[in-house]
């Protein structure tokens, strides 16, 4: 999944920058307003953290220009400005979520997580098969259909989101604990087990999620 982070505050945008990437996502950094649609012209985004005062063009503005576009990214807005109305309007305006100055980048993370599951309760592994419900942690390939704990979904989740880009044990335990807890490569690979041995239950031996040694997991569609 790609963020794009739009923050005047260089050194913000590169610690929240480095979070998101650690967490799995692909990152790009802009620090004006003004450079933002012109990239979105040509690059796919599936998030954008916004802030709200940038030189160039403002992030309510931005905020407004993207959304008459008809593009549905998920938009979090951030700002040291905390009166309500600002709030409000940045709501009204199709922001998704908002944060206010000083946040921590954990914060930023888990609601980086938590807007992109809103906005893709259904998730296609390929046009074909495999699909995954975020709502009901239900996982479907052709007319089977089986629930996974929440911990398999969100490692699934991963691995599709990654669209065939292999993913370390660090990024995988970055994108199912929202609350960074310490654990254990072993405990990945035990959950990576699990859910191969569930997937087979939808009738079907093809190995969805494939070891790439020394590196991490990818997954494999049909």
């Amino acid at each position: 999944m790609k963020v794009l982070i739009v923050e005047d505050e260089q050194a913000l945008a590169e610690v929240i920058g480095q979070y998101l990437r650690q967490a799995g996502y692909e990152v790009c950094l802009l620090h004006r307003g003004d450079q933002v649609l012109p990239l979105l012209a040509e690059r796919d985004v599936d998030l954008m953290v916004l802030d709200l005062m940038l030189p160039g063009m403002d992030g309510l503005s931005l905020c407004r220009a993207v959304r008459q576009q008809g593009c549905k990214m998920g938009i979090i807005m951030t700002t040291a400005r905390v009166e309500e109305v600002d709030r409000l309007l940045g709501l009204e305006l199709g922001a998704d979520d908002y944060l206010c100055k000083p946040y921590s980048p954990r914060e930023l993370v888990a609601r980086v997580k938590a807007v992109l599951r809103r906005l893709e309760p259904e998730l296609e592994a390929n046009s074909l098969s495999l699909r995954l419900d975020a709502d009901r942690n239900l996982v479907s390939w052709q007319q089977q259909s089986l629930e996974l704990t929440r911990v398999e979904f969100r490692i699934l989740q991963a691995l599709v989101q990654a669209n065939g880009r292999i993913l370390s044990r660090d990024q995988l335990i970055n994108h199912i604990y929202d609350d960074h807890r310490i654990v254990s490569d072993r405990t990945i690979d035990s959950h990576i087990k699990k859910v191969r041995q569930r997937l087979r239950q939808l009738g079907t031996e093809h190995d969805w999620i494939q070891s790439v040694y020394g590196t991490g997991y990818q997954f494999c569609p049909l």
